[in-house]
């Protein structure tokens, strides 16, 4: 059976024939997973931490947020790009939005985090962090196999209470300790700079066969490229002949190309070549 959902460019990641279906995208993950689809309702995730949330039609005021308070307005669930169309707004700006929610504003490090499940309980974490400099509320770049111990606690309660009787691969969005999303599919930005050893140790795990946990990330930095434009094979290779890897991104509107490598410096120097000369 196949991975479901790999986008092309990506298909070389997927090293592995896995038994069973597997799924890449949200959107095949929620139709292969009917007991554990509610994690895809980013208002109930709100809730469940304590959140002060509500749909958009629930004035932010009347539960005592002041006019000028910042709230997070986003769609309770959209599995076509997960932040399409989230916003920092003022708690006196917040419209009537079909299908959307606000959410107090969250502040402290923005982190990712893919665990391997078996029957409801974690086997294997792999932290990310976000960079402080973002565009647009994107971050600039993720730092991959981040030693983060202060959260391991946190995704493996929120494990335990949400996927009871899950094998799989699920993904938890946090800023500042507290969930922003969720996912039942991994990373796959990320899954570059997990190892060799990743995918067919996923693949044997929801297969039910002898898991080992992979070892200790590689890691590195998944860095993007915002802005329009393309990118060059002539600048593919330079980038490449100083330990840069570009895959050119035709998928993220405004988006030109992620970049992958060992070190920060040379990624970010290589984005701002590519910035320079789209322009």
């Amino acid at each position: 059976m196949p991975f479901i959902g790999v986008l092309p460019e990506r298909a070389h990641i997927f090293n592995a024939a896995p038994k069973r279906d597997i799924a890449v995208s949200d959107a095949a993950a929620w139709r292969l997973n009917p007991g554990h689809r509610h994690v895809y309702d980013k208002l109930s995730l709100a809730l469940e931490a304590e959140l002060l949330a509500a749909p958009c039609g629930v004035d932010p005021r009347d539960l005592g947020l002041s006019d000028d308070s910042l709230v997070f307005v986003k769609p309770i669930i959209n599995l076509a790009g997960m932040a399409l169309n989230a916003r920092a707004v003022r708690a006196d700006a917040v419209g009537v939005d079909p299908g959307c929610f606000w959410c107090e504003h969250l502040s402290g490090p923005h982190t990712s985090t893919d665990c391997l499940v078996h029957d409801g309980e974690p086997v294997w974490i792999a932290h990310t962090e976000a960079s402080v400099e973002k565009s647009h509320q994107r971050p600039i770049y993720w730092r991959v196999g981040a030693a983060l111990p202060e959260i391991d606690a946190i995704v493996s309660d929120w494990v335990h209470r949400n996927l009871v009787g899950y094998t799989g691969i699920c993904n938890l969005e946090l800023i500042g300790g507290l969930p922003i999303e969720a996912h039942l599919r991994g990373s796959n930005g990320f899954f570059d700079l997990y190892g060799a050893d990743f995918v067919p140790a996923w693949s044997a795990l929801v297969d039910g066969e002898p898991f080992t946990p992979p070892p200790p990330l590689p890691g590195g930095f998944v860095i993007s490229v915002f802005g329009n434009g393309s990118v060059t094979q002539e600048q593919i290779a330079a980038a490449e002949a100083v330990g840069v890897q570009v895959q050119p991104d035709q998928n993220t509107p405004d988006r030109v190309a992620i970049l992958r490598c060992g070190e920060l410096a040379a990624g970010m120097a290589v984005r701002q070549t590519l910035l320079d000369q789209s322009r």
